[in-house]
């Protein structure tokens, strides 16, 4: 008998859908974490927190279920050979991987912080390889299938602060006035919120602003014309998109 046959016999249907029931309820409670954190402006929102639940749960369902194949004489079920610790192994690949995708989290020139989602998705798999590693190739298929949709319904349909794309505006005044006070009354108008600002003052007394925003909706360069129409200090205005991750 191989050992996927003696899984199956060990467990029912109902316990298949329980294994994949903690899968999603991780999923559920990652995702309620995500999206406390996502209006918050955090880094690491929705997408991340639900993959790192969801995977998380499937790498202990490895650890604790995985190793029905070690047995002592007489087939008698042991979670080791002789005091041996198995899961030990698995804990060692959840380490390694950590350190995989902490190479892949950079910090861009604007200093927005991207790789989090991809990292979160290299341990996520490296779960699912853990499973039909071990053998448990129910579950491992249905996490793969689950983080896809998962992955795909969170892209589709944003929450919180996954609903901005992130922008750069770049704008320079000949001199001080008001138009910087306008230019903040403008941003909050057409839904903008400014996460970052930097000024430099030039020895001729001309101004260069530097923001960094969230945008609902995009700004259309026919509304940043108009702006730059009715005041003379504007010089010249430039908005730069961000691509999401």
């Amino acid at each position: 008998m191989t050992f996927y046959e003696r899984l199956s016999l060990n467990f029912t249907i109902l316990q298949w859908a329980e294994l994949m029931l903690r899968i999603i309820t991780a999923a559920a409670c990652g995702w309620l974490v995500g999206v406390e954190r996502s209006r918050r402006f955090k880094d690491a929102g929705v997408r991340t927190h639900c993959m790192v639940a969801c995977s998380a749960a499937l790498m202990m369902i490895v650890s604790k279920y995985g190793f029905a194949d070690l047995e002592l004489p007489g087939s008698t079920f042991f979670a080791g050979v002789r005091g041996a610790d198995p899961s030990r192994i698995a804990s060692q690949i959840v380490t390694g991987v950590g350190f995989l995708g902490a190479g892949i989290i950079y910090r861009d020139r604007k200093l927005a912080t991207k790789g989090l989602t991809t990292a979160a998705g290299v341990w996520a798999v490296c779960g699912i390889g853990m499973a039909l590693g071990a053998g448990m190739y129910e579950i491992g298929v249905f996490a793969t299938l689950f983080i896809i949709c998962l992955q795909y319904l969170t892209h589709r349909f944003n929450i919180g602060a996954d609903r901005y794309s992130d922008a750069g505006l770049e704008i320079n005044f000949s001199r001080d006035g008001d138009a910087d006070e306008a230019l903040y009354r403008k941003l909050e108008e057409w839904g903008a919120i400014v996460t970052d600002t930097q000024i430099d003052k030039q020895p001729d007394g001309s101004m260069k602003y530097r923001l960094g925003l969230k945008l609902k909706k995009e700004i259309k360069g026919d509304v940043l014309n108009d702006f730059v129409g009715k005041y003379d200090e504007v010089v010249s205005i430039k908005m730069t998109k961000v691509s999401q991750e």
